[in-house]
């Protein structure tokens, strides 16, 4: 699950409304991407940094855009046969949609 979460430009595939990823920096334990999310008509892009913590977390730091803030945090950890994985979210976007 790290693995998967980790790899930005597949986010497309597993998170609602994400449509794109632009890869600009990438390393082992960071990647700087531009983000492109799209609902009902509304397309934005932001600029985040994922901070990666083998095996544990990653941690979205929020860098440009059309939000005022963003914090973004995966946990994981095993369990008996697989793996429990924690989400969470919280942003304000600058202007009122």
């Amino acid at each position: 699950m790290f693995d998967m979460v980790a790899d930005v430009k597949r986010y497309p595939e597993f998170l609602p409304w994400v449509s794109a990823m632009r890869v600009r920096q990438d390393s082992d334990t960071a990647t700087l991407a531009d983000m492109i999310v799209g609902f009902k008509g509304l397309r934005e892009t932001f600029t985040s940094k994922v901070e990666k913590q083998r095996p544990g977390s990653i941690h979205v730091e929020y860098i440009d855009g059309p939000l005022k803030y963003l914090h973004n945090d995966w946990r994981f950890r095993p369990e008996e046969g697989g793996c429990a994985v924690d989400f969470s979210v919280d942003f304000q976007f600058k202007n009122r949609i």
